[in-house]
Protein backbone atom coordinates (compact mmCIF):
# COMPACT_ATOMS: atom_id res chain seq x y z
CA UNK A 1 0.00 0.00 0.00
CA UNK A 2 1.12 3.54 -0.96
CA UNK A 3 1.87 6.12 1.86
CA UNK A 4 -0.38 8.17 0.58
CA UNK A 5 -3.31 5.44 1.04
CA UNK A 6 -1.67 4.61 4.51
CA UNK A 7 -2.22 8.19 5.34
CA UNK A 8 -5.84 8.43 4.11
CA UNK A 9 -6.41 4.85 6.23
CA UNK A 10 -5.19 7.02 9.22
CA UNK A 11 -7.21 10.32 8.79
CA UNK A 12 -10.77 8.08 7.95
CA UNK A 13 -8.99 6.20 11.18
CA UNK A 14 -9.15 9.56 13.10
CA UNK A 15 -12.22 10.94 11.60
CA UNK A 16 -14.59 8.84 14.01
CA UNK A 17 -13.62 10.73 16.43
CA UNK A 18 -14.03 14.04 15.01
CA UNK A 19 -17.58 15.26 16.77
CA UNK A 20 -15.57 14.26 19.75
CA UNK A 21 -12.82 16.81 18.94
CA UNK A 22 -15.19 19.43 17.85
CA UNK A 23 -16.98 19.32 21.17
CA UNK A 24 -13.40 19.04 23.09
CA UNK A 25 -11.64 21.73 21.79
CA UNK A 26 -14.21 24.49 19.88
CA UNK A 27 -17.23 26.73 21.15
CA UNK A 28 -20.65 26.58 20.23
CA UNK A 29 -21.34 29.98 18.24
CA UNK A 30 -24.08 31.10 20.61
CA UNK A 31 -21.60 30.60 23.84
CA UNK A 32 -18.10 32.30 22.41
CA UNK A 33 -16.76 35.71 22.47
CA UNK A 34 -17.87 37.86 19.29
CA UNK A 35 -16.04 40.71 18.35
CA UNK A 36 -18.66 43.50 19.32
CA UNK A 37 -18.13 42.19 22.99
CA UNK A 38 -14.94 44.08 23.31
CA UNK A 39 -15.41 47.02 20.99
CA UNK A 40 -17.54 50.18 21.74
CA UNK A 41 -21.48 49.64 20.92
CA UNK A 42 -22.30 51.68 17.73
CA UNK A 43 -26.19 51.67 19.53
CA UNK A 44 -25.16 53.46 22.53
CA UNK A 45 -25.44 57.04 23.09
CA UNK A 46 -21.85 56.61 25.22
CA UNK A 47 -20.18 55.18 21.27
CA UNK A 48 -18.45 58.38 20.18
CA UNK A 49 -17.19 58.63 23.81
CA UNK A 50 -15.54 55.28 24.14
CA UNK A 51 -14.28 55.76 20.62
CA UNK A 52 -12.53 59.15 21.75
CA UNK A 53 -11.48 57.26 25.21
CA UNK A 54 -9.94 54.11 23.03
CA UNK A 55 -8.15 56.69 20.60
CA UNK A 56 -6.42 58.75 23.09
CA UNK A 57 -5.36 55.89 24.92
CA UNK A 58 -4.16 54.67 21.85
CA UNK A 59 -1.33 57.17 21.49
CA UNK A 60 0.49 55.79 24.15
CA UNK A 61 1.66 52.64 22.44
CA UNK A 62 4.82 52.82 20.37
CA UNK A 63 5.66 52.00 16.56
CA UNK A 64 7.57 48.54 16.34
CA UNK A 65 3.95 48.13 18.46
CA UNK A 66 1.66 49.02 15.84
CA UNK A 67 3.75 47.41 13.57
CA UNK A 68 3.68 43.81 15.18
CA UNK A 69 -0.48 44.51 15.96
CA UNK A 70 -0.95 45.17 11.83
CA UNK A 71 0.98 42.28 10.85
CA UNK A 72 -0.81 39.94 13.59
CA UNK A 73 -4.05 41.38 12.11
CA UNK A 74 -3.64 41.04 8.36
CA UNK A 75 -1.99 37.87 9.17
CA UNK A 76 -5.68 36.79 11.03
CA UNK A 77 -7.31 38.36 7.77
CA UNK A 78 -5.59 35.84 5.47
CA UNK A 79 -7.86 33.94 6.54
CA UNK A 80 -9.94 32.26 3.32
CA UNK A 81 -6.12 30.94 2.23
CA UNK A 82 -5.65 28.80 5.22
CA UNK A 83 -9.24 27.65 4.79
CA UNK A 84 -8.66 26.40 1.14
CA UNK A 85 -5.46 25.29 1.73
CA UNK A 86 -6.67 23.23 4.25
CA UNK A 87 -9.65 21.75 2.65
CA UNK A 88 -7.01 20.36 -0.35
CA UNK A 89 -5.39 18.19 2.59
CA UNK A 90 -5.95 14.52 2.19
CA UNK A 91 -8.70 12.61 3.62
CA UNK A 92 -10.53 16.42 4.38
CA UNK A 93 -13.47 15.99 1.70
CA UNK A 94 -15.39 18.93 1.64
CA UNK A 95 -17.75 18.02 -1.60
CA UNK A 96 -18.51 14.89 0.47
CA UNK A 97 -19.22 16.77 3.70
CA UNK A 98 -16.98 14.43 5.35
CA UNK A 99 -15.94 14.46 9.07
CA UNK A 100 -12.71 16.36 8.66
CA UNK A 101 -14.04 19.55 6.44
CA UNK A 102 -16.77 19.86 9.61
CA UNK A 103 -13.84 20.84 11.56
CA UNK A 104 -12.31 23.14 9.19
CA UNK A 105 -15.28 24.72 8.92
CA UNK A 106 -15.74 25.45 12.29
CA UNK A 107 -12.28 26.26 12.99
CA UNK A 108 -12.47 28.48 10.43
CA UNK A 109 -15.82 30.56 12.20
CA UNK A 110 -13.58 30.81 15.35
CA UNK A 111 -10.44 32.02 13.72
CA UNK A 112 -12.46 34.26 11.44
CA UNK A 113 -13.21 36.41 14.59
CA UNK A 114 -9.85 37.28 15.62
CA UNK A 115 -9.00 39.43 12.04
CA UNK A 116 -12.78 40.87 12.59
CA UNK A 117 -11.82 42.34 16.09
CA UNK A 118 -8.29 43.78 15.59
CA UNK A 119 -9.12 45.36 12.00
CA UNK A 120 -12.39 47.25 13.64
CA UNK A 121 -10.14 48.24 16.58
CA UNK A 122 -6.93 49.24 14.13
CA UNK A 123 -9.67 51.57 12.26
CA UNK A 124 -11.05 52.85 15.35
CA UNK A 125 -7.71 53.92 16.62
CA UNK A 126 -6.85 56.22 14.08
CA UNK A 127 -3.48 55.31 14.05
CA UNK A 128 -2.89 53.08 10.79
CA UNK A 129 -3.51 54.08 7.57
CA UNK A 130 -6.16 51.77 7.61
CA UNK A 131 -6.55 51.55 3.03
CA UNK A 132 -2.69 50.30 2.83
CA UNK A 133 -3.63 47.57 5.86
CA UNK A 134 -6.55 46.79 3.08
CA UNK A 135 -4.46 46.46 0.54
CA UNK A 136 -2.09 44.25 2.19
CA UNK A 137 -4.43 42.12 3.10
CA UNK A 138 -6.03 41.73 0.09
CA UNK A 139 -2.25 40.66 -1.77
CA UNK A 140 -1.61 38.40 0.84
CA UNK A 141 -4.93 36.29 -0.07
CA UNK A 142 -4.12 37.11 -3.80
CA UNK A 143 -0.87 35.63 -3.16
CA UNK A 144 -1.59 32.89 -1.02
CA UNK A 145 1.31 31.02 0.47
CA UNK A 146 3.36 27.35 -0.16
CA UNK A 147 3.94 26.59 3.70
CA UNK A 148 5.85 23.50 2.17
CA UNK A 149 3.50 20.92 3.72
CA UNK A 150 1.52 20.08 0.45
CA UNK A 151 -1.40 17.52 0.53
CA UNK A 152 -0.13 15.54 3.04
CA UNK A 153 -1.96 15.58 6.52
CA UNK A 154 0.54 14.32 8.83
CA UNK A 155 2.78 17.34 7.79
CA UNK A 156 -0.34 19.84 7.93
CA UNK A 157 -0.66 18.70 11.44
CA UNK A 158 2.49 19.24 12.50
CA UNK A 159 2.62 23.08 11.00
CA UNK A 160 -0.78 23.99 12.48
CA UNK A 161 0.53 22.09 16.25
CA UNK A 162 3.38 24.83 15.80
CA UNK A 163 1.85 27.78 14.21
CA UNK A 164 -1.29 27.96 16.82
CA UNK A 165 1.37 28.15 19.09
CA UNK A 166 3.44 30.57 17.76
CA UNK A 167 0.09 32.82 17.07
CA UNK A 168 -0.68 32.42 21.35
CA UNK A 169 3.03 33.38 22.18
CA UNK A 170 2.67 36.47 19.45
CA UNK A 171 -0.70 37.36 21.06
CA UNK A 172 -0.34 36.69 24.21
CA UNK A 173 2.87 39.15 24.48
CA UNK A 174 0.95 42.25 22.71
CA UNK A 175 -1.78 41.18 25.25
CA UNK A 176 0.90 42.26 28.18
CA UNK A 177 2.76 45.25 26.04
CA UNK A 178 -0.85 46.64 25.93
CA UNK A 179 -1.51 46.52 29.43
CA UNK A 180 1.58 47.94 30.24
CA UNK A 181 1.27 50.96 28.18
CA UNK A 182 -2.43 51.17 30.01
CA UNK A 183 -4.54 49.96 26.93
CA UNK A 184 -6.27 47.51 29.35
CA UNK A 185 -9.42 47.18 26.68
CA UNK A 186 -6.83 45.66 23.54
CA UNK A 187 -5.07 43.34 26.91
CA UNK A 188 -8.13 42.07 26.52
CA UNK A 189 -8.90 40.94 23.19
CA UNK A 190 -5.56 40.15 22.66
CA UNK A 191 -5.67 37.97 25.23
CA UNK A 192 -9.15 36.29 24.22
CA UNK A 193 -7.37 35.90 20.98
CA UNK A 194 -4.71 34.08 22.55
CA UNK A 195 -6.93 32.11 24.53
CA UNK A 196 -8.42 30.26 21.22
CA UNK A 197 -5.06 30.24 19.66
CA UNK A 198 -3.86 28.04 22.75
CA UNK A 199 -7.17 25.37 22.71
CA UNK A 200 -6.78 24.79 19.16
CA UNK A 201 -3.42 24.32 19.39
CA UNK A 202 -4.28 21.47 21.97
CA UNK A 203 -6.62 20.24 19.21
CA UNK A 204 -3.78 19.82 16.44
CA UNK A 205 -0.96 18.26 18.40
CA UNK A 206 -3.65 15.59 19.55
CA UNK A 207 -4.21 15.06 16.28
CA UNK A 208 -0.60 14.30 15.76
CA UNK A 209 -0.09 12.14 18.36
CA UNK A 210 -3.13 10.14 18.00
CA UNK A 211 -0.86 9.50 14.55
CA UNK A 212 1.80 8.59 16.32
CA UNK A 213 -0.26 5.85 18.40
CA UNK A 214 -1.05 4.02 15.07
CA UNK A 215 1.77 5.01 12.47
CA UNK A 216 4.39 6.46 14.29
CA UNK A 217 7.49 6.04 11.93
CA UNK A 218 5.52 7.89 9.02
CA UNK A 219 4.64 10.37 11.63
CA UNK A 220 8.26 11.16 12.80
CA UNK A 221 9.76 11.44 9.30
CA UNK A 222 7.08 14.38 8.69
CA UNK A 223 8.02 15.84 11.88
CA UNK A 224 11.39 15.65 10.79
CA UNK A 225 10.89 17.22 7.23
CA UNK A 226 9.37 20.13 8.89
CA UNK A 227 11.87 20.88 11.30
CA UNK A 228 14.41 20.15 8.53
CA UNK A 229 12.49 22.48 6.30
CA UNK A 230 11.56 24.59 9.14
CA UNK A 231 8.32 26.43 9.81
CA UNK A 232 7.40 29.40 7.95
CA UNK A 233 4.66 32.02 9.13
CA UNK A 234 1.37 32.21 7.40
CA UNK A 235 2.16 35.94 6.45
CA UNK A 236 5.77 34.71 4.38
CA UNK A 237 4.07 36.49 1.56
CA UNK A 238 3.41 39.86 2.84
CA UNK A 239 4.13 43.03 0.85
CA UNK A 240 3.13 46.46 0.82
CA UNK A 241 1.26 47.89 -1.44
CA UNK A 242 3.10 48.66 -4.67
CA UNK A 243 5.37 46.66 -4.44
CA UNK A 244 6.64 43.01 -5.08
CA UNK A 245 6.63 39.92 -2.51
CA UNK A 246 10.56 40.69 -1.04
CA UNK A 247 11.32 42.00 2.46
CA UNK A 248 8.71 43.38 4.21
CA UNK A 249 7.72 39.89 6.18
CA UNK A 250 11.30 39.67 7.33
CA UNK A 251 11.40 43.71 8.72
CA UNK A 252 7.18 42.93 10.41
CA UNK A 253 9.40 39.81 11.64
CA UNK A 254 12.19 42.49 13.25
CA UNK A 255 9.56 44.62 14.98
CA UNK A 256 8.31 41.75 16.56
CA UNK A 257 11.83 40.80 18.24
CA UNK A 258 12.98 44.11 18.76
CA UNK A 259 9.76 44.21 21.33
CA UNK A 260 9.67 40.78 22.28
CA UNK A 261 6.70 39.76 20.83
CA UNK A 262 8.18 37.23 19.04
CA UNK A 263 11.59 36.21 19.04
CA UNK A 264 13.77 33.18 17.39
CA UNK A 265 14.17 32.05 21.19
CA UNK A 266 10.06 31.55 20.91
CA UNK A 267 10.64 29.53 17.47
CA UNK A 268 13.32 26.88 19.23
CA UNK A 269 11.03 26.96 22.67
CA UNK A 270 7.78 25.41 20.49
CA UNK A 271 10.04 22.79 18.79
CA UNK A 272 10.91 21.65 22.13
CA UNK A 273 7.53 21.56 23.68
CA UNK A 274 6.37 20.09 20.63
CA UNK A 275 9.02 17.04 21.19
CA UNK A 276 8.16 16.95 24.75
CA UNK A 277 4.41 17.28 23.98
CA UNK A 278 4.59 14.50 22.11
CA UNK A 279 7.31 12.44 23.91
CA UNK A 280 8.77 11.55 20.88
CA UNK A 281 12.13 10.11 23.32
CA UNK A 282 9.75 7.07 24.60
CA UNK A 283 7.91 6.49 20.87
CA UNK A 284 8.60 2.93 20.20
CA UNK A 285 8.79 0.31 17.23
CA UNK A 286 10.13 2.33 14.65
CA UNK A 287 11.96 1.73 11.53
CA UNK A 288 15.54 2.57 11.09
CA UNK A 289 15.19 5.88 9.04
CA UNK A 290 12.52 6.82 11.69
CA UNK A 291 14.94 6.30 14.62
CA UNK A 292 17.58 8.39 12.84
CA UNK A 293 15.16 11.13 12.65
CA UNK A 294 14.12 11.04 16.23
CA UNK A 295 18.17 11.17 16.81
CA UNK A 296 18.25 14.38 14.88
CA UNK A 297 14.60 16.26 16.62
CA UNK A 298 16.08 15.45 20.02
CA UNK A 299 19.49 17.19 19.31
CA UNK A 300 17.47 19.50 17.13
CA UNK A 301 16.56 22.75 19.95
CA UNK A 302 20.10 22.83 21.05
CA UNK A 303 21.80 23.33 18.14
CA UNK A 304 18.85 25.71 16.55
CA UNK A 305 19.30 28.05 20.24
CA UNK A 306 23.36 28.57 19.64
CA UNK A 307 22.08 29.55 16.02
CA UNK A 308 19.49 31.97 17.79
CA UNK A 309 21.96 33.83 20.07
CA UNK A 310 23.90 34.71 17.34
CA UNK A 311 20.77 36.39 15.41
CA UNK A 312 21.35 39.96 15.02
CA UNK A 313 18.06 42.45 14.55
CA UNK A 314 18.56 45.97 13.47
CA UNK A 315 18.05 48.18 15.85
CA UNK A 316 16.39 50.87 13.74
CA UNK A 317 12.74 49.93 12.45
CA UNK A 318 11.73 49.96 8.93
CA UNK A 319 8.59 52.25 7.64
CA UNK A 320 6.19 50.54 6.81
CA UNK A 321 2.96 52.27 4.70
CA UNK A 322 0.94 50.84 7.65
CA UNK A 323 1.84 52.73 10.48
CA UNK A 324 3.20 56.49 9.88
CA UNK A 325 5.25 57.24 12.18
CA UNK A 326 3.88 60.77 12.70
CA UNK A 327 0.61 59.49 13.93
CA UNK A 328 2.47 57.68 17.14
CA UNK A 329 5.24 57.84 19.35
Amino acid sequence: MSIKNIRLEVMQFLEKNVDSFVDQYLIPVEKIWQPTDFLPNSQSDTFFDEVKELREIAKELPYDFWVTLVGDTITEEALPTYESWLMEVDGIDNVERNGWAKWIRQWTGEENRHGDLLSKYLYLSGRVNMREVEMTTQHLINDGFDIGTGRDPYKNFVYTSFQELATYVSHNRVAQMAKKYGDNKLSKMCKMIAGDEMRHHHAYSEFVNRIFQVDPSEMMLAFQYMMKAKIVMPAHFLRESGEKISTAFEQFSDSAQRIGVYTAADYVDIMQKLIDKWEIDKISGLTDEAEKARDYLMKLPARMAKISERLVIPQESHIFKWVEPALVR
